[in-house]
């Protein structure tokens, strides 16, 4: 038996990023006054997207224990809509994007972190709140998909629908820079055209990868837990 029941977990993840958004959008920032708001970083964005995934699973966790021996089918068939889409939104959205967020932070910030987080942002973010957004995101991911198996969409609608959000968001940055004249991310302004072209596709093809990666890691773990049973 389970010391923490992951039902009680999921409950626990969704107040923290609720308690973490507050937090960040509570603070007076000069960037959060500018076109796109906050709206135009990949952090905030990936925490609304962890955020909505975890109260769909806490949606999903009750939703099960109300139908559970009702015998409606009707229940049944909304509970089952809500697990693939509980599923779909792991696999397309929720691991990718949050395993990128913390990867690519982290790697830039520990080349240079003026190139990502200047140090200006130390009088605003707190530690804690830093950490919150570009660290716990990724075992809280990982939590979940140890504790519940997720169907992955097929392979090619999963590719293409986190190319999508890939490209979607590449040409939101760069909208934001044609209309305010200052790129999103301050590394951006020292590198040259062709460098950001390579930077941008690099990461579209990053997102595909670590979709893959979310597959064959959600398949080994639920392999060899059916493999552990059988035994």
């Amino acid at each position: 038996m389970a010391l923490v029941p992951c039902q009680v977990l999921r409950v626990a993840i969704l107040l923290s990023y609720c308690s973490i958004l507050c937090n960040y959008k509570a603070i007076e920032m000069p960037s959060h006054q500018t076109y796109g708001g906050s709206w135009k970083f990949l952090t905030f964005i990936d925490l609304v997207i962890q955020a909505v995934f975890f109260g769909i699973c806490v949606l999903t966790d009750l939703s099960s224990l109300l139908t559970r021996g009702s015998g409606n089918q009707e229940q049944e068939r909304q509970l089952k809509k809500l697990i693939s889409l509980r599923d779909w939104m792991l696999a397309v959205l929720a691991f990718p994007v949050g395993v990128f967020v913390v990867a690519v932070f982290w790697i830039i910030y520990a080349y240079d972190r003026e190139m990502i987080y200047p140090k200006l942002l130390d009088n605003f973010i707190p530690g804690w709140l830093n950490h919150g957004m570009h660290t716990t995101v990724l075992p809280f991911i990982l939590i979940e998909m140890r504790t519940s198996h997720h169907q992955y969409p097929s392979r090619s609608s999963g590719l293409t629908a986190i190319c999508t959000f890939s490209v979607g968001y590449i040409l939101w940055v760069c909208w934001v820079h044609h209309v305010t004249g200052m790129w999103v991310y301050p590394f951006l302004e020292h590198i040259g055209p062709g460098a950001r072209i390579i930077f941008f596709g690099s990461t579209t093809i990053l997102m595909n990868f670590l979709y893959l990666l979310g597959e064959v890691l959600n398949n080994y773990i639920w392999d060899t837990q059916r493999t552990a049973k059988l035994k």
